[in-house]
């Protein structure tokens, strides 16, 4: 029995594992692979299955989806919009004062790469040393072989930061003879000019206080303060004279970088523009080398400074520290016309806001302004202030009603004048001839830029003594050649 028993006992265990190798022979296929898993999920997909407000939802999910790919494909095509502003951090705040020091350290790293008087001195005799002489001219020049062994002997003696300028384009840059030589005073002018510029930029980026790259009017008359010690002309100004000299100063970088009068001046313009040069004329030292007629030529002289404000403190009789029109009408002695004077107060005097609404005086800065324009009657920037004090009705154009009216004021001091009788007819139709404009009947300001005889027009149709110059232009110009003979 036992034995039957096991017996039986052996089959049960081995129907058993046969079980278990069959099952583990047939495995489950995966969903994928059953047919109506495909069909039930290709059923599913179309939405057939699916009320309407599941329907609507899908439609508008793929319209939006398409949308959005288009935008986006518009974008990668027409590239990234630049951001016009940019919040400036608050006033003692951490990402303000991250940010100070990161543009203290960049300009101090751009400082250190600078050449300094010594290295200029180097690489001058280092240019005049390995040099050789025109026979022809007499020039001290060198050719492409030179100028490489020069940058190999500058950069042992002064370090990698000359290295910069001695590169192939900047070689090609300058003049060559037949040889193929350059003169080495035009290659060295031109790394002192480099080195003053990018100095000037650290100057003035220093004093940026917000890292705009403009300058406000405070922060220019900081700069011309600090560089008053380095110039041999203004050395002896008097302490007192000091701020007076730099409001003076500053004026004429706005009026000419500033043509819209927002307040602030581009770095880049100014370090560009010749005002810059200008001021910089102030560095020689002697004073043989200056005429009386260069410093009173130049703005930013003593001599020039101190005679407009002495200027501007003889008319202001009232010494209130402002202009009225009555007292505007003395400026060079009186031989500008009253509808000039006029037209300035309309156009280039801000209303005060003390003495009633209708109550106009010019203070310093406009006067400045006006002296400037007067002084720069040819340059675009004074043109252009001029012309619109000549535009009348404010078209941006002149018509001959306009010239008449202008001249007129002029013909009567010109009467007054002991001079002989003029047509104001003949005088303008001079004027036409002398702008030769793009429309007959109209004179625009760019008619007058395009001319090269705006500012003797303007001086014609403001000013008296500017018409008289103009009506004897040739005896003038007899007495200047022979003045130039006698020299």
């Amino acid at each position: 029995m036992s034995t039957a028993s096991g017996d039986g006992a052996d089959a049960g265990g081995d129907g058993s594992s046969s079980a278990a190798a069959a099952s583990a022979g047939r495995r489950i296929p995966p969903a994928s692979s059953m047919p109506w898993v495909r069909n039930l999920r290709r059923f599913v997909g179309s939405g057939a299955a699916l009320g309407s407000e599941a329907l609507m939802e899908l439609e508008t999910k793929r319209i939006l989806l398409e949308i959005f790919k288009e935008r986006q494909r518009k974008s990668a095509e027409a590239g990234s919009i630049p951001s016009f502003y940019k919040k400036k951090p608050e006033e003692g705040s951490i990402s303000s004062r991250v940010q100070r020091l990161a543009k203290y350290r960049f300009l101090k790293k751009q400082a250190e790469l600078l050449l300094n008087a010594d290295d200029l001195d180097a690489m001058w005799v280092c240019l005049r040393e390995n040099c050789v002489i025109d026979d022809a001219t007499g020039a001290e020049k060198m050719n492409y072989e030179d100028f490489c062994h020069i940058a190999t002997v500058c950069t042992e003696q002064i370090g990698q930061k000359c290295k910069r300028f001695f590169s192939p384009s900047n070689f090609m840059k300058f003049e060559k003879d037949d040889s193929g030589r350059i003169a080495i005073l035009p290659f060295y002018l031109y790394v002192m000019r480099t080195v003053s510029l990018t100095q000037a930029r650290i100057d003035m980026s220093e004093l940026d206080e917000d890292s705009d790259g403009f300058l406000q009017p405070h922060e220019m008359e900081a700069y011309i303060r600090g560089l008053i010690p380095n110039l041999a002309q203004l050395r002896d100004m008097p302490t007192q004279f000091v701020q007076m000299y730099c409001r003076i100063a500053a004026r004429k970088f706005f009026f000419f970088c500033d043509p819209h009068r927002r307040g602030k001046a581009c770095i880049k313009k100014v370090l560009l523009s010749n005002c810059l040069q200008e001021l910089m004329e102030l560095h020689q030292e002697s004073e043989e080398e200056v005429t009386d007629t260069e410093q009173a030529e130049n703005w930013f002289s003593l001599t020039s400074a101190q005679r407009i404000c002495d200027m501007f403190l003889a008319l202001d009789k009232d010494t209130n520290g402002t202009l009225s029109k009555q007292e505007l009408k003395e400026y060079a002695d009186g031989t500008l016309t009253e509808i000039f004077i006029e037209r300035v107060f309309d156009e280039h005097v801000r209303r005060s806001k003390v003495g009633g609404g209708n109550s106009r005086e010019m203070d310093f800065e406009s006067f400045l302004d006006f002296v400037l324009a007067l002084e720069n009657k040819d340059a675009p920037e004074g043109l252009t202030y001029l012309f619109r004090c000549l535009d009348l009705n404010g078209r941006g154009f002149l018509t001959t009603a306009d010239i008449h009216t202008l001249f007129r004021d002029v013909h009567q001091k010109w009467i007054e004048g002991g001079n002989y009788e003029l047509c104001i007819e003949d005088v303008r139709d001079e004027i036409w001839d002398m702008v030769k404009p793009a429309d007959p009947l109209r004179i625009s300001l760019s008619d007058l830029l395009s001319c090269k005889q705006g500012g003797t027009i303007a001086s014609m149709l403001i000013d008296v003594r500017g018409f008289w110059a103009h009506d004897n232009r040739e005896n003038l110009l007899q007495e200047e050649e022979e003045q130039v003979e006698e020299a």
